[in-house]
């Protein structure tokens, strides 16, 4: 065999069918995270749900993803993974992740009182959430190491574009599935629990190729000698001071708060995209649903051309600007355009979609240029946990907002205003990540040595 040729790394072949079976799992859990985005409609209107939730209690349950994640579940699971290694605690969460979406599917299927199914499915969301986030940390991890030295950045884009394409597929199908009634019918758990079970079954799909790629990733480090675990010299080993090492850095500090700032501006947003568009600008469902899709669909054609793109030319923290003013800008039309001109929802949505592909194409490969390998995984988890502290509150927040100001079921005025002042928080949002992405522009022209705004070496 030649030496060129010796290892499963070394096949092309090889490191895209890796890549392929880490891709599932992923799609399954944007799936079944974003089951209800295009359905956010139902809960304004809780008489005629036999679920029984109202917008409060859906912005309640969605903020379950994140709950164990800002508790500590992350940057525990982040230092067990760079202790323990991908492959064990990988499958673990990735267990955890397909428990909870059963513990969801049951609780919104059984029958039980409104406060009851609540209660069990926020468990469930919690467990599920948890689960996803470490799951995708070990995805990324795992990427890194099968593409180091090659096209990282375009495996990376093309990751999060089939991840996104599962939010894609739930915004379509949820409304297919639980189809839309005249104002005053009921919808039976029977219907409203189908984008579920669909999940469910998805997300034990994604369970088998992630073993696959288990298998794979041990053949590799059998025939390299080496291991999933972060072998260091002993003055090298991971300490829990080194968290505070990560967390002192202060570009580290600017891509987490990049982070959570910007997603929350658009997986948050989507959670009531369609809440906010139907008033704003007076479309149907139908139309509103292909709106919010076109946020994902988006990211699918562009995340990996703009992946390509960082890898090709660098400029790393000028894309992160560019895409995080696309995003508010987006934010500023969808709240100040005129009412009712369907056009500009159109114009809105797709600057979102564009920025969503800009941003984490520039960010997430940077990452490892600021973070010692054997804290690589600790470091994308604090990030992630900083994210979930956003996605925790941002959900719970919005979901007041509608409740509150929604007290008569079609009140056109009363939906309008809540979704504007729901607009408020993203505008707000919107522009600290455009703030944090400029200061990290100047600190990389101040530290060239890291190397953020270099092209991919091969």
């Amino acid at each position: 065999m030649s030496a060129l040729k010796k290892t499963l790394r070394d096949n092309r072949w090889a490191c895209w069918l890796a890549l392929a079976c880490l891709v599932v799992p992923m799609f399954a859990s944007y799936f079944f995270d974003d089951m209800f985005s295009s359905l956010s409609e139902l809960f304004k209107n809780p008489e005629f749900l036999e679920l029984g939730w109202d917008m409060e209690d859906y912005g309640f349950y969605a903020s379950g993803y994140s709950f164990l994640c800002i508790w500590g579940g992350l940057i525990v699971c982040g230092v067990l993974l760079d202790r323990f290694g991908v492959r064990l605690v990988g499958s673990i969460f990735v267990g955890m992740m397909v428990g909870g979406a059963a513990l969801v599917t049951f609780a919104i299927s059984a029958g039980f009182k409104p406060e009851t199914s609540l209660t069990v499915a926020y468990v469930g969301c919690m467990l599920f959430g948890l689960g996803s986030e470490i799951a995708g940390v070990s995805v990324t991890r795992s990427i890194a190491k099968w593409f180091k030295g090659r096209n990282m950045a375009l495996a990376m884009g093309l990751q999060l574009a089939i991840a996104r394409f599962g939010t894609a597929t739930a915004i379509l199908v949820a409304p297919m599935i639980v189809k839309q009634k005249a104002l005053g019918e009921m919808y039976t758990l029977a219907e409203t629990n189908r984008p579920a079970l669909i999940g469910l079954a998805v997300l034990a799909a994604g369970a088998i190729l992630w073993a696959v790629f288990v298998a794979m990733d041990a053949k590799f480090d059998r025939q390299t000698g080496g291991t999933d675990k972060v072998e260091t010299a002993e003055e090298d080993k991971f300490r829990f001071s080194d968290i505070w090492k990560v967390l002192s850095n202060p570009r580290f500090l600017m891509i987490a708060i990049l982070c959570v700032t910007f997603y929350c501006c658009v997986i948050r947003f989507k959670k009531f995209g369609v809440s906010i568009l139907l008033p704003l600008f007076g479309v149907n469902l139908d139309i509103a649903t292909v709106l919010l899709a076109m946020i994902p669909f988006f990211t699918i054609l562009f995340t990996p051309l703009f992946g390509a793109l960082v890898d090709k030319t660098g400029k790393a923290t000028t894309w992160m600007i560019v895409g995080s003013a696309l995003v508010l800008a987006s934010h500023l039309i969808i709240t100040f355009a005129p009412q009712g001109v369907p056009a500009y929802a159109y114009v809105a949505i797709a600057l979102l979609g564009i920025g969503y592909s800009l941003v984490p194409s520039a960010m997430w490969p940077s990452v490892p240029k600021i973070i010692p390998e054997k804290n690589l995984g600790t470091a994308y988890s604090l990030i992630y946990w900083v994210q979930n502290l956003g996605m925790w509150a941002v959900p719970i927040y919005i979901g007041k907002i509608f409740a509150r100001e929604i007290s008569q079921a079609g009140n056109h005025v009363q939906e309008v205003s809540a979704a504007l002042q729901a607009e408020y928080v993203f505008i707000l949002l919107g522009v600290v990540a455009i703030a944090v992405a400029v200061v990290l522009f100047f600190s990389s022209k101040k530290h060239p040595e890291l190397g953020l705004d270099e092209p991919a070496r091969q």
